[in-house]
């Protein structure tokens, strides 16, 4: 499979070779294994020592010929808390217990519970993030994911020459609109709207578009932060198959050196 290097205006400037990976078989089940794996929730928990921190001491002994028992008292055996006495009458309060006016929660979630980690075998990852790779070179895919795109007339994957990234952003802005063409840019351009209904209330006010993803190389730098941008180093399932298989991906030239490096070794 052969692809050509675009430059700065969009012009072919010369044909490479991809790599095998771009044309491997695309596992979606592997790829929704891995994607639920890869998720994370923030850990909550109440207090560890909620509904145990009165300054009222003390709890009921249930014994005979004890001091201070509820024993023969008509009194359920519930932990509770003295308040004030005399001689032997106690002013007893039940504490502590979930039932209990200010006690803890009867099965409150664990900080634990969320550190649970789900295992990929290596093997599948592997193909997990293969198949993620070959879905952003194959136009059914992205025609799939972008509904706009009634045909994908382009030749896919982007792959840009490294001297782009010198651009500023202006620049860099007007060069992506020659490569990708107009439709293909009103999606790339992350956009940030204002949700509708009750989500407003709830802390998630704003939502965002994927929009495009910059792979560089490892030792590249990309002047704007427009994009969602990553190095080949750290690239991962989630960054190419974020809202599905099939995402708006360009390559630069070094970067797709070194993901063939990474997948298949280097011999040093």
């Amino acid at each position: 499979m052969k692809t050509k290097i675009l430059d700065i205006n969009g012009q072919a400037k010369k044909t490479i070779e991809l790599p095998k990976f771009f044309e491997s078989e695309i596992r979606e089940d592997l790829v929704a294994k891995v994607l639920e794996a890869r998720k994370r929730q923030q850990p909550y928990a109440p207090s560890p020592v909620a509904g145990k921190q009165h300054s009222a001491k003390g709890k009921i002994v249930h014994r005979r010929h004890v001091w201070r028992s509820g024993y023969g008292r008509g009194q359920s055996r519930v932990p509770r808390k003295i308040f004030s006495q005399k001689g032997t009458k106690f002013n007893w309060e039940a504490a502590e217990v979930p039932q209990a006016r200010g006690g803890m929660r009867a099965h409150p979630p664990k900080v634990l519970h969320f550190q649970k980690k789900l295992k990929i075998n290596k093997k599948e990852n592997r193909l997990a993030f293969e198949s993620a790779l070959s879905a952003t070179a194959n136009k059914n895919f992205i025609e799939k994911k972008y509904a706009r795109i009634s045909s994908l007339n382009k030749e896919i994957p982007f792959v840009i020459e490294p001297e782009i990234l010198n651009l500023k952003t202006k620049q860099f802005f007007g060069s992506l609109k020659k490569i990708l063409g107009g439709d293909l840019f009103s999606l790339a351009v992350r956009k940030k709207a204002i949700r509708s209904g009750r989500g407003k209330l709830r802390g998630r006010k704003y939502k965002t578009n994927a929009g495009l993803l910059i792979v560089i190389g490892e030792k590249e730098k990309i002047k704007t932060n427009n994009f969602d941008t990553s190095s080949t180093k750290i690239l991962n399932i989630t960054d190419l198959a974020k809202g599905g298989l099939g995402r708006l991906t360009i390559y630069t030239e070094n970067a797709i050196q070194e993901l063939n490096d990474r997948i298949y070794g280097v011999k040093k």
